[in-house]
């Protein structure tokens, strides 16, 4: 597989947020969210076997294994190395698009799915038949970039009854929609989802490898 980076740094996003997690960021993406703040791991990258990258993830102290990208599943050895790192005992979670099917990910890992709001300009790329495949263990992320985007999520909210399937996070793009403004909405509607930023900005800013 193609591998962009591995890291080391504090989980910046989702139940996880806070947990110091070790990053295997794999190369490639077929989407082009227009608030896209990878987009260096569209190319390049090191080709590395299943086993080079858990001999990697192990040289760092920490239990919680975070598989991203890019698009990950858009690498057909994905799938075999969420299960190694599975077997290996670490805690394994996927950042997905949510544009690809997720149902061959290994039930242990914990599949933490992108729902594509219009703002991002790939809403027509949501794979709406990955939303019966989510459970308890997984969480729906939607990215919102603006008012619209919220009225948007907050229909899907209902017409999909989400809240009932897994954890909803709701976030601002960075930089585009205020945080504050978000949390108010939020409130005002009180919607059973959970609200998350980007701590890693918070702390490091727009920087590789945190």
């Amino acid at each position: 597989m193609r591998v962009s980076e591995i890291f080391f740094s504090l989980q910046g996003e989702a139940s996880r947020v806070g947990l110091p997690t070790v990053f295997v960021r794999l190369t490639g993406c077929p989407l082009r969210c227009n608030y896209c703040d990878t987009e260096y791991a569209f190319q390049g990258g090191e080709v590395m076997t299943v086993a080079a990258v858990l001999a990697a993830v192990g040289r760092f102290p920490a239990r919680h294994v975070c598989v991203t990208g890019g698009e990950p599943l858009a690498q057909r050895e994905c799938l075999d190395l969420l299960s190694v790192l599975a077997d290996s005992g670490f805690d394994v979670c996927l950042e997905t698009s949510g544009a690809l099917d997720v149902s061959g990910v290994d039930a242990r890992v914990a599949r933490i799915v992108d729902l594509k709001a219009p703002g991002s300009g790939e809403v027509a790329r949501n794979l709406w038949s990955n939303l019966a495949q989510l459970g308890p263990r997984d969480e729906l992320k939607l990215v919102l970039s603006d008012r619209a985007d919220y009225d948007w999520a907050v229909a899907q909210l209902a017409e999909h009854d989400l809240a009932r399937r897994c954890t909803v996070l709701f976030a601002p793009v960075h930089g585009r929609l205020d945080a504050a403004q978000l949390a108010e909405w939020i409130l005002q509607d009180s919607l059973p989802v959970r609200m998350q930023v980007q701590l890693h900005k918070i702390l490091w800013g727009e920087r590789r490898g945190v």
